[in-house]
């Protein structure tokens, strides 16, 4: 399999198959309560991508901004669990049928056998998409190491949250990336830490049977936003609340991870990729209610 440089994505075709996880035009309450205020990162509306709400057995785990064109997950927004950082030890990779139609369950499904794969994989990635792939492999923007729950884990399981990274970038400084905000939030979120987790593409592509299959992330970031926090926690770890970010550069070399502010984040993304002027990861910049900047936005 090989990497080339496309400036056009192929056109998808919406195709009929067996049964899935909920595509939405607009989440629904028990799907909003993966962001923080309900509210899902704003200055992306333009944007022809699909909003799956990711169903596993029977409930609501998180919900993903899905790219259909390049069959990669835009972001996950998920809430963070506290956990020990065990990853689950065996889970069949998943799919979501309702990218391809609307007459499924909104379950996310164990795949098919090959022959099936032909039905769908226009509109999403496949499990032959990442076979011969040397370089990368898959990565989750919703980590399950993030999840406490045996179900909330195995919902992260499914191609739709999953990207192609750089196998030494995403065992490297992605991994200790969320080692360490697992053990952040772990010890110094008292309440409920919402998380996003995203991609910027620059072209780049993977490519199967010659024609474009996965898009390649150039950068990786993440966001996440507590506002019921220790206030009595060391500084150097309280100044990263309420909210903080990082990105890294999806790559074998010069891949550190950079933590920032949410706003130097935003400011960065709007450089490098298609967000609009008015992008913004959580809404009001995660400012808790009643806080003297709250208020001082308010009319």
């Amino acid at each position: 399999m090989m990497v080339y440089t496309t400036d056009q994505a192929l056109v998808c075709l919406l195709l009929i198959v067996m049964a899935g996880g909920e595509v939405q035009e607009h989440f629904t309450p028990e799907c909003k309560q993966f962001l923080y205020m309900g509210t899902q990162p704003r200055g992306l509306d333009e944007q022809p991508f699909k909003k799956i709400c990711q169903f596993y057995a029977g409930k609501p785990r998180f919900v993903t901004l899905y790219d259909t064109y390049n069959h990669i997950p835009i972001y996950s927004a998920y809430t963070f669990k506290r956990s020990d950082g065990f990853k689950k030890v065996y889970v069949p990779w998943m799919y979501e049928p309702q990218l391809s139609t609307l007459s499924g369950s909104r379950e996310m499904e164990q795949f098919p056998s090959e022959r099936v794969h032909k039905s769908f994989e226009d509109v999403q990635a496949v499990l032959d998409d990442y076979s011969d792939t040397v370089m990368f492999e898959r990565g989750q923007l919703n980590p399950d190491e993030h999840q406490a729950d045996p179900d909330d884990k195995a919902a992260t399981y499914t191609l739709t949250n999953v990207v192609p990274q750089v196998r030494e970038f995403n065992i490297g400084p992605w991994a200790h990336h969320e080692h360490i905000i697992r053990r952040r939030l772990n010890n110094y979120c008292r309440g409920t830490a919402y998380m996003v987790t995203g991609i910027t593409t620059s072209g780049h592509t993977i490519r199967r049977n010659n024609i474009n299959r996965l898009g390649i992330p150039t950068y990786l970031w993440s966001a996440y936003c507590c506002v019921d926090f220790d206030h009595n926690a060391p500084f150097s770890e309280r100044s990263k609340f309420p909210a903080f970010a990082a990105y890294g550069l999806n790559d074998r070399e010069n891949n550190k991870v950079q933590e920032m502010t949410v706003q130097q984040l935003e400011e960065f993304l709007k450089r490098v990729t298609y967000v609009s002027s008015s992008f913004q990861i959580f809404y009001d910049n995660c400012m808790p209610l009643g806080s003297a900047n709250r208020a001082s936005h308010l009319p």
